[in-house]
């Protein structure tokens, strides 16, 4: 089945507009491949470490981790996450330097029979400014 996610940046060094995008994805994807589709949503290089984590907010410090050394965690599904505790949410830091986190929610969207040619993951849609991992610098 698909399942729709919402993938919404809410800190980052270079942060400075709102930007979310809905993701439909089988929901048998492992936090490895999340990885990846998100890197290619913002079109980062995917140069840096990261990790997911499970908490109350970006910023919580009690937190379930999952971290991208650590292949029974990348190997984790997302229908064995969802659906989060309640008052939980699910977080994507990506290069602890420039700290980049993203907020994911599940959609209130019902799964779905994947639809015959459509590839999946795929950028359902998208809203505001697409961050830029490394802004040029002008003098």
């Amino acid at each position: 089945m698909i399942i729709s996610l919402s993938i919404k940046l809410v800190y980052g060094i270079y942060y400075s507009e709102d930007w979310q995008c809905e993701l439909a994805l089988e929901e048998s994807t492992t936090l490895e491949a999340l990885h990846r589709t998100i890197q290619r949503a913002v079109d980062f290089d995917d140069d840096h470490m990261f990790e997911f984590y499970i908490a109350r907010t970006e910023r919580s410090g009690e937190r379930q981790r999952f971290e991208c050394d650590d292949s029974s965690d990348m190997s984790c599904q997302l229908k064995d996450l969802f659906p989060l505790e309640k008052g939980r949410k699910l977080f994507y830091w990506f290069d602890y330097g420039d700290d980049w986190k993203f907020q994911i929610s599940r959609s209130r969207k019902k799964p779905f029979v994947p639809e015959p040619g459509v590839k999946y993951p795929r950028v359902v849609s998208e809203v505001g400014v697409r961050p830029v991992q490394y802004p040029s610098v002008e003098c």
